[in-house]
């Protein structure tokens, strides 16, 4: 489905996240061909014509969230290991199912997470790590059909170990270095820069144990080669700074610095255990963190230093995560955790404020990903990604500043309509790229298959009658 040729939303709360961060009160945005053409008041737009008139009365019209660590394939696996710590977490649940992934179930999962993604206001994201089980091109065909704006990261890796663990990888999950670098190289001709140029290829690094300084290497050397991009866990749990230090007798970032890793085209995901020289290098060389607050609040991992991270001016984005560490994927409840975890952290009610939470999740986003000359906020000239989001609920009644009400009342329900590239995704909370039904019917079949499958038993604490 080509863009509309033309499209004028009017009488909304505009954010623009443009350089003077303007709000419209009775604003309107007219798209011409996908691309933004004018921002005004909506009586200074009263002589567009377009082929889609869209009243956002009541509705916050601002540019689409950015979603910058996702774990696609966990979305068929949501709530499979809640309240168990992380070792066990992943040994004796996430990895025993996802090794166990065949035939469709990863296109299936990557569909279902986007359906979520679409209906909560995501319009970009990050896909961190596919396995080659997942079926990477039957993901790519989706994320084009679908109409998201999405980097899709093969994983690399040549080791089986976890941070300080060594050998703990289930096998399903294993891979061959020579065999990851080969299917990214392919992925990367097929995919990179196609739909429209919404698809992007980056290298999805297994985490510190995983990759040998040897890879880091190669993996550095070939992304940028290719003008691409590196995502991988860094510092999420203290094993990794455990394994740095008593393998290489560095801290984190001095270890990323020597093996090439930092720098503008790297996304760490989390950064919790970083000091103070990490947290300047980080700043220095424009390295972007990805926070994943609800992630880390529910495995216990700690809270990334993100005040002091936005006041040295280190670029930070928001991540969802995946289905069992989170639960969802829904950005807007992701700004509320990230605007109240740390003043609760800091006992400074004054840190992370509800605009520094919506530009993490829109500016931040869009350069963590490499975009943001072109998407992350609404200015003529730049792509079409816009959503309505309903401000009219009982839940966010009265609604006396629109910005705040959205980070701490909000939550992706009330998205209304979502437009990626000029094209409709979803408008009157309607799917329209995808049959929502159909999306829950197959999640459904998938998933007990794949239980019975990899033989994981998941039941209540209390006793079933």
């Amino acid at each position: 489905m080509k863009p509309l040729q033309s499209i004028l939303i009017k009488n909304g709360y505009v954010l623009s996240l443009d350089k003077e961060r303007r709000i419209i009160e009775d604003g309107a945005v007219y798209v011409e061909d996908g691309v933004i053409n004018r921002i005004a008041k909506t009586e200074e737009l009263s002589d567009a014509r377009a082929e889609l008139v869209l009243d956002a009365k009541n509705m916050i019209v601002m540019p689409g969230l950015i979603d910058t660590h996702v774990h696609l394939a966990q979305a068929l696996i949501r709530g499979c290991a809640d309240d168990v710590s992380l070792v066990d977490w992943l040994k004796s649940y996430v990895w025993v199912l996802q090794g166990n992934f065949s035939g469709d179930d990863g296109r299936v999962s990557a569909e279902l997470c986007m359906a979520e993604m679409i209906s909560t206001g995501t319009t970009s994201f990050v896909e961190c790590m596919i396995h080659t089980r997942y079926g990477f091109d039957k993901i790519a065909e989706s994320v084009e059909k679908v109409g998201m704006r999405g980097a899709l990261s093969k994983i690399v890796m040549d080791s089986t170990g976890y941070a300080d663990s060594e050998e703990i990888m289930y096998p399903g999950m294993i891979e061959d270095r020579d065999a990851c670098l080969e299917e990214t190289d392919r992925m990367h001709s097929k995919w990179h820069g196609k739909a429209d140029g919404r698809l992007q290829v980056w290298y999805g690094l297994r985490s510190l144990g995983a990759v040998t300084p040897e890879l880091f290497g190669e993996v550095v050397r070939l992304s940028r080669e290719k003008n691409t991009r590196m995502t991988m866990h860094l510092g999420e749990v203290k094993d990794d700074v455990r394994f740095v230090r008593d393998n290489f007798e560095m801290g984190l970032t001095e270890f990323a610095q020597e093996m090439g890793l930092l720098g503008p085209d790297m996304v760490f995901a989390h950064g919790i255990y970083l000091d103070d020289a990490d947290l300047n290098r980080l700043a220095v060389t424009q390295s972007n963190i990805s926070h994943c607050p609800a992630s880390n609040m529910k495995l216990a991992s700690g809270f990334a230093r993100v005040p002091e991270m936005l006041e040295l001016g280190v670029p930070v984005s928001l991540g969802c995560d995946g289905g069992p560490s989170n639960n969802t994927y829904d950005m807007i409840r992701e700004l509320r955790l990230a605007a109240l975890i740390h003043k609760a952290k800091t006992g400074d009610p004054l840190v992370v404020t509800a605009e520094q939470a919506i530009e993490m999740a829109t500016l931040g986003g869009a350069k963590a990903m490499g975009i943001a000359e072109t998407v992350g906020s609404l200015e003529p000239g730049k792509l079409a990604d816009i959503i309505l989001v309903d401000m009219s609920d009982l839940g966010l009644t009265p609604n006396v500043n629109p910005v705040s009400n959205l980070v701490y009342s909000g939550s992706g329900h009330a998205v209304d309509t979502v437009i990626v590239n000029g094209r409709l995704l979803m408008q009157g909370k309607k799917l329209l790229t995808l049959d929502e039904k159909s999306v829950i019917q197959r999640a459904r079949e998938h998933n007990q298959a794949l239980m019975e499958r990899a033989d994981v038993k998941i039941a209540p604490k209390w006793p079933l009658g």
